[in-house]
């Protein structure tokens, strides 16, 4: 379970190794060739395609960029507690999931029916992988086998490699759909990948830190089983101490006077 633990934390340390290199470079993108066609494409854009263009984006961003990687997060805590806790976890990450599976179904449907789908960018493809991804992570989470079952642990390793290749995937395809917007609608994202970025890394911060939170509470207490280390010089006292022979007293009759003096 701790190597899979430590993993997971590789894992978030690549997406920042990754990218945030990749988001810094988002709102710099050449556009060069589509100058000439912005303002066609502004006026071929009707406000009912401009309302569904924002609506898929904030559904995306709900599904994707928010509540699975909080379910991932929330699921991650449920294995420090015990009981009640424990439990409560579990349910907010069974809640918060299903709830991003049905917003990024309802992202996709809007997809299809509204928008072209030449799959020729990686916005489109990434997504495509992503929709048919969570449903299989979906039916993956609803036969999880019993503790003490021998195909828990082939189970556990499944759902949680899918389940972290979705959110880092998911994550990547918002800054691609920023991107994609930025190209259609001829207006900045910077802000906005700029606030999803410091989103997401206030979010892997959680992750990690909360894995350490109990180990370090632990550094300033003193274990049972812990001895606490001994000075040098009191140790060196103990030794010489401990090699001094204690001759018994000769037994001698006591007398009455002798006890008075005494």
């Amino acid at each position: 379970m701790q190597k899979f633990h430590s993993v997971a934390s590789l894992s978030i340390l690549s997406y920042y190794a990754v990218l945030i290199p990749f988001a810094a470079c988002i709102s710099h993108e050449d556009v060069k060739g589509h100058k000439g066609t912005q303002d066609n494409f502004n006026h071929k854009l009707s406000p009912k395609m401009t309302s569904d263009i924002n609506l898929h984006g904030v559904l995306s961003w709900t599904s994707m960029g928010f509540l699975m990687p909080l379910g991932v997060l929330a699921i991650r805590m449920s294995h420090r507690e015990e009981g009640g806790r424990r439990k409560a976890l579990f349910y907010i990450h069974l809640v918060l999931q299903t709830l991003a599976v049905l917003l990024a179904t309802a992202g996709a449907i809007m997809s299809i029916k509204s928008f072209e789908n030449s799959f020729d960018n990686n916005h489109q493809r990434i997504g495509l992988a992503l929709y048919g991804a969570i449903w299989v992570q979906a039916v993956v989470g609803l036969f999880r086998p019993r503790r003490g079952n021998k195909r828990r642990s082939t189970w556990y390793f499944i759902h949680w490699i899918l389940g972290t290749m979705i959110s880092l995937a998911g994550i990547i395809n918002i800054y691609t759909g920023l991107n994609a917007y930025h190209k259609k609608m001829s207006r900045s994202t910077r802000l906005l990948a700029i606030l999803f970025t410091a989103q997401v890394s206030f979010m892997a911060f959680l992750y990690l830190f909360q894995d350490k939170w109990e180990y370090m509470q632990k550094q300033g207490v003193i274990l049972g089983n812990d001895e606490m280390p001994i000075p040098p010089t009191l140790r060196n006292q103990q030794n010489d101490h401990s090699q001094k022979v204690l001759v018994p007293e000769p037994c001698v009759k006591r007398n009455a006077l002798k006890n008075l003096f005494d």
